[in-house]
């Protein structure tokens, strides 16, 4: 990224305003996970490729990774975090976390971003529609039978009901029988939510950071080097 001077930026995120100063050129997934701390939306591949870090931008979906920080001057952003509502799951989070949708849960934020945003303009998809709507983003986990399921149900629902809050959700579980029955994922609602962190989602204040360089001259041999 070339040494260019930080600018302000002004948007909507999640319904809630934003100003932040930010090198222009900056990759809007790294200023969503590393500045702001919504580290809901993912990073796989960091070149458009696999759709893990699919976010909104004015209900069109994006890729995190392929956007500079200044293209969002004045525009609206919705992560994963801004699905649910006061710790209550989407319809589309929901059926997710009914239809077992989401196993690692890598590509399960960009997944619902694509979905919502396909749902958004097509309230009921059909099956072409949403395999196109989801092709950007790649799943290694399900085979995608689940994920296009939950999408066709949410758009098939007529209902309107939110999840009940974390807390009644394990308290429900706690309860009820499952054998014989699809048990929901344990860890399902912080992966419909972003909330779940994997090991690129957190480090230490006091972390050591390294940066691998290589060089860009092939089989290209060592003779000398200035030890300063």
């Amino acid at each position: 990224m070339k040494n260019t001077e930080n600018i302000s930026v002004s948007f909507m995120l999640n319904d809630s305003p934003q100003t932040i100063s930010v090198n222009p050129l900056r990759r809007f997934s790294e200023v969503l996970r590393e500045d702001l701390g919504l580290t809901g939306t993912k990073v796989g591949c960091d070149a458009g490729d696999c759709g893990a870090c699919t976010i909104q931008i004015d209900g069109e979906q994006h890729n995190a990774c392929l956007t500079a920080a200044a293209q969002l001057e004045g525009r609206s952003v919705l992560t994963v975090e801004g699905l649910s509502n006061n710790g209550n799951l989407s319809p589309l989070q929901q059926v997710f976390l009914d239809e077992g949708a989401a196993q690692c849960g890598i590509c399960t934020p960009g997944m619902l971003m694509a979905a919502q945003s396909l749902l958004d303009q097509t309230p009921n998809p059909s099956e072409p529609q949403v395999l196109d709507a989801l092709g950007g983003v790649l799943c290694r986990c399900t085979g995608y039978t689940k994920i296009v399921r939950a999408v066709l149900k949410a758009g098939q629902s007529s209902s309107t009901s939110s999840a009940p809050e974390i807390e009644n959700q394990h308290s429900e579980i706690k309860k009820q029988k499952y054998v014989g029955t699809r048990m929901p994922k344990v860890d399902g609602y912080k992966k419909m939510t972003g909330e779940e962190i994997f090991g690129a989602d957190k480090a230490p204040e006091d972390s050591l950071w390294l940066r691998a360089v290589r060089s860009p001259h092939p089989r290209a041999k060592f003779t000398h080097a200035d030890p300063e």
